[in-house]
């Protein structure tokens, strides 16, 4: 198959979308499949990859707040790029223009809509949930999800990336298709490298000896990544427990959560490691994940830190609490700093050489970023295949 992913939020100097993408071109490329992407760039260009595939990039506008992303705008450069490359399927993510422009484009390819993240809770419910309840936050914004409906009514198929984002847009009458959960580049990672005196070295940071324990909070400095939920947790349980906490992350709350830190006795503020090897004995170094953001809609860096053998304290719904193995795991009410700080108790209370263990054999069983991808092709091989037998049907 040749694949066409129409997709705004891929840059090169981006983050978790790009390695997606870019490990996904590989996989594929290895199964037989070609993935042609068409990104923003500030100049038009196409970028060749080994062993198949390819960028190419379209001049656009960027983002005023993000110099690193761009907006597709106009729909004659993307419709007269899918008219020359006679893709089999096109692919696209963003449920701004790109939904419209492919969506109505009249190509004999498969539509498939690629539902990555959840705009009502990323932002809409955060804003206001000091304002009203949740349900009555959810009401207000149906329009939202009768605006995706208006647009998935041109597309083949709608996929979502896991159960958590399939069960919430499913709740708000939303269509889906099929549920395809992501996965991690499993080879990083591993709990055999965890290093003691990298460990003993980072308590010792935080102002704690080796007895303490080490928790790790690792993403992006955003709001809805619930940093300060983090920290109040932590300064909680650290009242009572020799609890550190590292923060490895940049973002446009880094100030705002270096302030808040600084008379943290027990609390780390890094930025982002982004050696791979090193990022991963780090984490296989820590004691446990904790982690802030119940909007998450897969939850990736945890799937990483249970790769890395860790331990997880995660918000008790999204995509983080659908991964979470109860036996190596701690969840507590989403957006309760109190209840995450019991949870952090909890877990420093239990047998912790069982708990590695269990946190092991957690490890052993989280998905990599090549199953999803042959589960995905597979899919999408059937979408093809089920479009062609319909013109052949058509055709007679």
């Amino acid at each position: 198959m040749r694949i066409v992913d129409v997709n705004e939020f891929y840059s090169p100097t981006g983050g978790g979308v790009r390695t997606y993408i870019d490990r996904k071109m590989g996989t594929m490329a290895d199964l037989g499949h070609e993935l042609i992407v068409i990104a923003p760039g500030s100049e038009n260009r196409v970028e060749e990859r080994p062993g198949g595939g390819k960028v190419i990039y379209v001049r656009t506008g960027r983002l005023p707040f993000d110099k690193n992303y761009g907006l597709f705008w106009e729909a004659p450069p993307i419709t007269r790029l899918l008219d020359q490359l006679e893709p089999d399927l096109v692919e696209t993510s963003s449920p701004w223009r790109p939904a419209w422009i492919v969506g109505q484009w009249q190509g004999d390819a498969v539509k498939t809509f690629f539902m990555h993240n959840d705009n009502v809770a990323a932002y809409a419910l955060r804003w206001f949930e000091g304002v009203a309840p949740i349900e009555r936050i959810e009401r207000a914004f149906a329009w939202y999800s009768q605006y995706m409906s208006d647009f998935l009514q041109h597309y083949d198929a709608v996929v979502t990336n896991g159960p958590a984002l399939e069960k919430r847009l499913r709740a708000r009458g939303v269509r889906i298709d099929a549920s395809m959960p992501l996965g991690i580049e499993r080879g990083h990672f591993s709990p055999d490298l965890r290093d003691d005196r990298l460990r003993a070295a980072l308590l010792a940071q935080c102002g704690l000896p080796p007895e303490g324990h080490l928790l790790l909070g690792l993403g992006r400095h955003h709001p809805e990544k619930r940093w300060r939920l983090v920290i109040d947790a932590v300064e909680r349980a650290g009242a009572e427990l020799p609890v550190g906490l590292i923060l490895l992350g940049a973002g446009v709350e880094t100030q705002k959560i270096e302030r808040r830190v600084a008379g943290s006795p027990h609390i780390r503020l890094f930025r982002p490691v982004y050696d791979r090897e090193r990022l991963a004995r780090i984490m296989a170094s820590c004691d446990a994940l904790i982690h802030g953001s119940e909007g998450e809609p897969f939850g990736l860096v945890a799937s990483e830190a249970m790769a890395a053998g860790l331990p997880l304290i995660v918000p008790d719904t999204g995509g983080c609490a659908e991964i979470a193995n109860p036996h190596s795991a701690e969840l507590y009410t989403a957006r309760d700093a109190g209840s995450a700080a019991l949870a952090i108790a909890r877990l420093v209370a239990r047998d912790q050489p069982i708990l590695r263990r269990a946190a092991r054999i957690a490890a052993a069983k989280v998905r990599s970023d090549s199953e999803h991808t042959v589960e995905l092709m597979d899919y999408y091989q059937g979408l093809v295949d089920a479009k062609r037998r319909g013109h052949l049907l058509n055709a007679a």
